[in-house]
């Protein structure tokens, strides 16, 4: 089914999308930055001293802080793949129609989501 012309956002309408997206994807980015920084250090806080026992602790929550981080980071680039995803469909005019009813999806949606491919409707229908 082929998408309408007259069933898409104004151009002013895109515009404001995009600037948004472009915000969301620099915060985006400065988080990821922040998320690698806390996985790249090694905080030990000088536990090299203290009781062996306490020792392993601290190390076993380093190895579970980093996996956390490690999937924080996954989901953060995914993020922003997801970001430039809908700055591509704004450039073609695409950005804000529902892949599978084809109708646009609510400016709402769109400002809490702005990388959502998918309306309410559809994503009920899942």
């Amino acid at each position: 089914m082929a998408t309408d012309i007259n069933v898409r956002y104004s151009d002013k309408d895109l515009a404001e999308f995009k600037e948004l997206i472009q915000d969301k994807i620099q915060k985006a980015k400065h988080d990821l930055e922040l998320i690698k920084s806390a996985y790249m250090n090694n905080h030990n806080n000088g536990t090299e001293d203290t009781s062996p026992t306490f020792k392993a602790f601290d190390e076993g929550s380093a190895v579970m802080s980093k996996e956390s981080n490690s999937q924080l980071a996954i989901r953060q680039e995914k993020f922003i793949r997801d970001l430039k995803n809908a700055l591509i469909r704004i450039e073609n005019k695409t950005y804000g129609i529902c892949r599978v009813t084809k109708k646009l999806i609510s400016k709402e949606r769109l400002k809490l989501v702005p990388h959502a491919t998918l309306s309410i409707e559809a994503k009920n229908m899942q």
